[in-house]
């Protein structure tokens, strides 16, 4: 003998609960999505960018360096110089240009790829040709390239390095412009972190600026 059920409505019942399950499992996980993409996509940027615009609005705003009331680079991102008057900064291996900024990287050649031997020659001696007469030895950081390719700072050696050429190319003494790289050296960072530094954007304008 075969039990038949009593309730007309139980397979509907039956049928519907996964549906009403799967519904309650949906509901509250769109909603933590939705709520959560507010809080950390909209209002935590806009919160922190407010905050360190108000702070810290020199760095918030890509630490400019301004002159006559045009920006004429950031202190953060270095700039190419070939002029013999102007200070060299680091070599950079962005595309297409130098000192790339929305191409940021390096040359990921390793210190036995001839590549990077003939790349560090080829400095070297765009360097002699500028300054035939310098017998100094060559700082590193003049011939190899940053990870970044923006670098916009160079050892204080390398800048001394460079003195007595653009002392010549700008008729000045080779102890003006050292006591000008002196004035423009940065220590380590909190005394601590990085090493003495000297950037080169800053250094080129000071030089500018200079009465002739």
């Amino acid at each position: 003998m075969t039990t038949r059920s009593l309730n007309p409505t139980l397979p509907d019942a039956v049928s519907v609960a996964p549906q009403a399950r799967t519904a309650s499992l949906w509901r509250p996980a769109v909603t933590l999505f939705v709520l959560l993409s507010a809080i950390t996509g909209l209002a935590y940027p806009l919160v922190v960018t407010g905050i360190a615009a108000v702070a810290f609005p020199y760095q918030a705003h890509g630490s400019l360096i301004v002159r006559n009331g045009q920006p004429v680079g950031s202190a953060l991102i270095g700039q190419p110089f070939s002029s013999p008057r102007y200070f060299w900064g680091r070599p950079s291996a962005t595309a297409p240009q130098p000192d790339n900024a929305l191409a940021s990287g390096g040359s990921n050649l390793g210190p036995t790829n001839p590549a990077q031997a003939e790349s560090v020659a080829a400095r070297v001696a765009a360097l002699r040709a500028a300054d035939p007469s310098n017998t100094l030895p060559i700082p590193q950081d003049l011939v190899t390239a940053s990870g970044s390719g923006l670098d916009p700072h160079i050892s204080p050696e390398a800048a001394r390095y460079q003195a007595a050429r653009v002392a010549r190319a700008r008729g000045m003494a080779v102890a003006q412009v050292h006591a000008l790289i002196e004035r423009h050296t940065e220590g380590r960072t909190w005394g601590l972190l990085g090493e003495p530094r000297v950037n080169v954007l800053e250094l080129n304008l000071a030089l500018d600026a200079l009465p002739r």
